[in-house]
């Protein structure tokens, strides 16, 4: 069984990744992905990104460009929660900061915790904590996280019963695997409304039902640690948040409907942008849901794996780079997960180059438009009745 595992060993600039087992999840059945790369892929373009950096005498981890993002997005997300404490002011102002609050929220969690959490903030692994650990005041929890994404999500993209980002139970049919209900027949109009309630639902129940799903399986990211510490962390952060956004504003004075409605307003505007940026980079008509065969082989390599099941979109837009924290260049992110995204632009040209050379597919959307129209329209598709479309 092997499991990717993107090592922290690096001489000063230049990147090494590794490959190794991983062993709690070989006893879940897992698939193992093929070992004989006769393209060389990935072993071409490692050697191509490593030149990248080392030519240019950059670091792969965040710059100053990361640095002051953090700043302002930072800003965008609690400036508007100080301003709702200490001024008195329409519940439309209050519902307006709100939603401020909402787009911080996601930009903090896609460009800050994100890079956090994969090790690519900082060449200081305390900074790398700290930053991956802001996921607490965006409601979640960083073990849960770093084991769906890094693990599940990051190893087993896009595979069936493997990646819990194509897990959204019997509400909305992701794949042609998912079993099909009457209702997803319109599941490309009422998705979107669901989309919204990511966050909340990390703040409210997902966090303590993965807890449980991944310590009864013995999933775990990097150095494993105890249940009791784990549940007590997870307890324990899960109040200070409590009190910090719903009971703080009671307490000062703000009638409590006004303060559910606006925390509620609040997740619904993050987890709104979260799922509609996560949905678009792998939910679309182009990319594939492969399965291993009947011995839990895959066809590919983990890193041809990525270009078959990943697709970029509007790679030229300076906003939705900047905002989306590279996450529109998500060939680039799953390929090297630890290097920073404000380096994604550039090495763009090489993985896209080095895919041409080697006749694999290299997915993308021109404008953030033409993916989310591709999201919704594959919707559709996967919402039709099997039987008749077969």
């Amino acid at each position: 069984m092997v499991k990717i595992f993107i090592s922290n060993l690096y001489t000063k600039k230049f990147l090494i990744i590794t490959f190794e087992p991983y062993p709690h999840y070989m006893n879940n059945n897992a698939p193992t992905f093929a070992k004989q790369d006769s393209l060389k892929f990935f072993r071409t373009l490692n050697s191509r990104v490593n030149n990248y950096f080392k030519e240019n005498n950059i670091q792969k981890t965040g710059n100053w460009q990361l640095y002051l993002k953090t700043i302002i997005l930072f800003s965008v997300f609690l400036a508007p929660y100080f301003l709702i404490l200490t001024l008195g002011m329409p519940f439309w102002a209050h519902l307006l900061l709100t939603i401020v609050m909402g787009i911080g929220m996601a930009g903090v969690g896609m460009n800050v915790m994100h890079d956090g959490n994969h090790g690519s903030y900082s060449n200081k692994s305390w900074v790398n904590k700290f930053m991956g650990g802001t996921i607490y005041v965006l409601a979640g929890n960083v073990y849960n996280w770093q084991v769906q994404h890094n693990v599940l999500h990051h190893t087993y993209t896009n595979i069936p019963g493997h990646d819990e980002d194509l897990d959204a139970g019997r509400v909305i049919r992701f794949t042609k695997e998912a079993k099909w209900y009457n209702f997803h027949r319109f599941q490309q109009y009422y998705s979107i409304f669901l989309y919204g309630l990511l966050t909340f639902n990390w703040a409210i129940t997902t966090d303590f039902k993965q807890m449980r799903n991944y310590l009864k399986r013995k999933l775990s990211y990097g150095e494993a640690k105890s249940p009791k510490i784990l549940w007590t962390t997870l307890i324990i952060t899960k109040v200070i948040y409590v009190a910090i956004w719903i009971v703080l504003p009671i307490v000062i004075g703000i009638t409590w409907w006004k303060v559910l409605i606006g925390f509620f307003v609040m997740h619904y505007t993050a987890g709104l942008i979260l799922s509609v940026v996560f949905q678009l980079a792998h939910v679309v008509e182009e990319t594939t849901n492969p399965t291993p065969n009947e011995l839990g082989e895959m066809d590919n390599t983990w890193a041809i794996h990525q270009l078959f099941t990943t697709t970029n979109f509007a790679p030229k837009n300076a906003i939705v780079n900047w905002y989306t924290g590279g996450l529109n260049h998500q060939i680039e992110h799953h390929i090297f997960p630890n290097i920073s995204h404000v380096h994604y632009g550039k090495i763009a040209k090489i993985v896209k180059e080095t895919a041409a050379e080697c006749n694999l597919p290299y997915y993308e959307y021109k404008t953030m438009r033409s993916a989310v129209i591709a999201h919704f329209k594959h919707l559709k598709d996967l919402g039709q009745n099997p039987a008749l479309t077969a």
